[in-house]
């Protein structure tokens, strides 16, 4: 049948139930049952315990099965916990609630209450006593038998997804979950949750390009946060000395199965640490995520088992290269011949282009996605990390880490810079970047290194991409899948 015809059913019974003074969106029910409790404390009860208990249970939920036999039906209602049948009959609720109850439609939010009993098929029912509509669903539910299956309109139609689809509400189940797990593992380590500003005067804490807004009342521009960084070391400054934020940051970029303009982010920072210390927190983090959320440290990602037992291995990223691409160590030495790898491997690499610069587009394209078991790759380029220390024995690199874990970062940490006068340098580097072109260079703060003038303890930071987390210990092939209501292009009408 049509979607337009079964609307207009729909509607007619919406016009009958309101002649007969039927309230279709009333408020006044209170709910003390769920289905998931009913269930564990019956479900594994024979019939005659379960003819002993003499007690009313009750429970309210969307309607998502109707078999009708005329006097009686089978009613398959879905809450938060699960889902649990009910068994409405004339006798059982009277007359006119019967006939009240036959203008119901699947998908419709209603009341049921009553003693429970098995069926012959040993299934788990409420005997209704009591029934009420609660919220009345003009238009229906997908078709029963194809689901929701249409990613796009998944996306676009995160409620529908969520009700047909509950393995999708599982993952974010998980999600909050994980959410709380860290909250926990860092409050244990005496990190304090703080918050710190989502509009902010520059874009700065990571080469990003930001989204820019304006506020009328103090006229001036404003950017949407692309990172929390240059805020929460401050406070690192201002005697803080362990702190973390889960956030939410935006970047002007692309759209992926790996990337959203706003996402989720952990950083944390903690003084009196390197970015060797946040390694081996990291894998502790992790190793306390897998064991709560899976039980193993060994978990399924897309066909491929990921293991994640520590130790995991610390290669420089110029070893990456080596071992992962066909490059030798001599041509990452020799600009020229540098230049000239890059673009027979097609990259547009300017003659101005930095070493450092041109060595992270060749990694990013011939080794990220062979790092498929964890892996920290170590000693980035300064060129390409303005924030980062000085490593001391090799001043062009930095104390810095990337991990990765099925060929994708799941995490970036270093050392943090706190010369206030190397960092003015760093941002001089970044103007001239942005001069040439990049629009992604970090600009100057002359208000941080103003900060860093009063000097910051030696600190070490680290961001951990939440949705990331997410779709690897929950076997999500999209960011989309793992984000409520992820950007969607305009649909045209």
């Amino acid at each position: 049948m049509e979607d337009s015809e079964l609307l207009r059913k729909r509607k007619e019974k919406i016009e009958s139930l309101k002649s007969e003074d039927i309230e279709l969106y009333p408020n006044d029910v209170w709910v003390k049952d769920t289905t998931s409790s009913i269930l564990s404390r019956f479900d594994h009860m024979n019939s005659e315990a379960l003819a002993a208990i003499d007690e009313q249970f009750g429970i309210a939920g969307r309607i998502m099965a109707i078999r009708d036999f005329g006097k009686g039906a089978f009613v398959m209602i879905q809450d938060r916990g699960g889902k649990l049948q009910a068994y409405i009959r004339r006798e059982g609720v009277g007359e006119q609630i019967f006939t009240l109850f036959k203008k119901f439609d699947v998908g419709d939010v209603m009341f049921v209450s009553g003693k429970i009993f098995k069926t012959k098929t040993n299934e788990l029912t409420i005997d209704a006593k009591e029934i009420k509509l609660l919220a009345k669903a003009v238009r229906p539910l997908p078709e029963k038998w194809h689901g929701l299956t249409d990613i796009e309109t998944r996306y676009r139609q995160r409620h529908l997804d969520l009700i047909v689809n509950p393995n999708i509400r599982e993952v974010f189940y998980t999600r909050s979950r994980i959410i709380q797990l860290l909250r926990r593992f860092m409050e244990e380590r005496d990190f304090l949750e703080v918050e710190t500003p989502m509009m902010q005067p520059r874009a700065g804490g990571a080469m990003a390009r930001p989204f820019k807004t304006y506020h009328n009342a103090l006229g001036m521009e404003l950017y949407l946060r692309i990172a929390p960084e240059l805020y929460l070391k401050r406070l690192v400054t201002g005697g803080m000395e362990r702190v973390y934020e889960i956030n939410k940051n935006f970047r002007n970029e692309g759209v992926s199965t790996f990337h959203n303009p706003e996402f989720t982010m952990m950083e944390f920072y903690q003084a009196y640490a390197t970015y060797e210390d946040l390694m081996a927190l990291t894998e502790e983090m992790f190793v306390f995520i897998a064991r709560e959320i899976t039980g193993s440290l060994k978990i399924q990602y897309q066909g491929t088992e990921i293991d994640l037992t520590p130790p995991w291995p610390r290669i420089s990223l110029k070893e990456a290269i080596i071992q992962y691409s066909s490059l030798t160590a001599d041509v990452l030495e020799d600009t020229e011949k540098l230049v000239a790898c890059a673009r027979d491997m097609g990259l547009n690499v300017k003659d101005s282009e930095s070493p450092g610069k041109i060595i992270m587009s060749i990694f990013e394209k011939e080794v990220e996605d062979k790092l498929i078991q964890p892996i920290f790759i170590i000693h980035y380029p300064v060129e390409v990390s303005p924030l980062s220390r000085r490593n001391a024995t090799h001043p062009e690199l930095t104390d810095r880490f990337e991990l990765y874990i099925y060929g994708k970062e799941i995490a970036n940490a270093f050392s943090e810079l706190n010369d206030p006068d190397d960092q003015r340098d760093r941002f001089m580097m970044q103007l001239r970047d942005r001069e040439a072109g990049d629009d992604e260079a970090h600009e100057m703060d002359e208000d941080y290194i103003r900060t860093l003038e009063y000097g910051m303890p030696p600190t070490a930071g680290e961001g951990i991409g939440i949705d990331r987390l997410v779709m690897l210990f929950t076997n999500s092939p999209s960011i989309r899948d793992v984000i409520l209501f992820p950007l969607m292009r305009a649909k045209e009408e």
